[in-house]
């Protein structure tokens, strides 16, 4: 009979999150890992199985963390279009407060991953599609209310969204002028 876990699972997946999403997939170490979340060797392996389990749940957690965020902001009260904006100007926020500028994990992930990676690249496509049928829901909204312009095809816009929103996590990890981004927010959705 093997020792009782002595370690809180998320606990340990928040830590490993943090590690991946300040260094990468393939630049941390099973050492890093280690130091980071404070449990042995064994302990980590037996838990987790591999590092690439463990990026995997990583990888989750994210997911719920930012798709929780941007729920919220797209459910909020107001107009379809503000609360479009204020969940993109939102990303910006997070990104310029962040003092290490890490970006977005999925974002990160692809950049790194895609291509070499196939279950990183399923994951984080799954991802992306999450956000843009999120962003569909809001526009399908907005164009039935008739406060967006109904001749756009929804799909599409919840692409160029998406897109947008991409382009703005990577910039926001070298841009010093997170106001330029913001303006850059307002015309991905003028023609909206």
């Amino acid at each position: 009979m093997g020792r009782p876990r002595t370690f809180e699972q998320d606990v340990v997946v928040d830590r490993a999150m943090e590690v991946f999403w300040r260094k990468g997939y393939r630049a941390t170490t099973p050492q890093d890992l280690i130091d980071a979340v404070g449990i042995g060797k064994g302990s980590l392996y037996n838990a987790f199985g591999s590092k690439r389990e463990l990026f995997r749940l990583a990888l989750d957690r994210y997911r719920d963390q930012q798709a929780t965020l941007i729920d919220e902001m797209l459910a909020a009260p107001g107009p379809v279009k503000q609360r479009l904006a204020s969940a993109m100007e939102l990303v910006i926020d997070l990104n310029f407060a962040d003092p290490d500028r890490r970006g977005c994990l999925a974002v990160n992930t692809a950049a790194e991953l895609a291509g070499s990676d196939l279950a990183a690249t399923d994951q984080v496509r799954a991802m992306f599609e999450r956000t843009t049928e999120v962003f569909l829901a809001a526009i399908r909204l907005g164009q039935a209310s008739g406060e967006l312009r109904k001749e756009n095809d929804p799909e599409a816009v919840a692409t160029h969204l998406l897109t947008t929103l991409v382009g703005l996590q990577l910039l926001s990890r070298t841009s010093g002028d997170p106001e330029r981004l913001k303006r850059s927010v307002a015309l991905a959705l003028a023609p909206i």
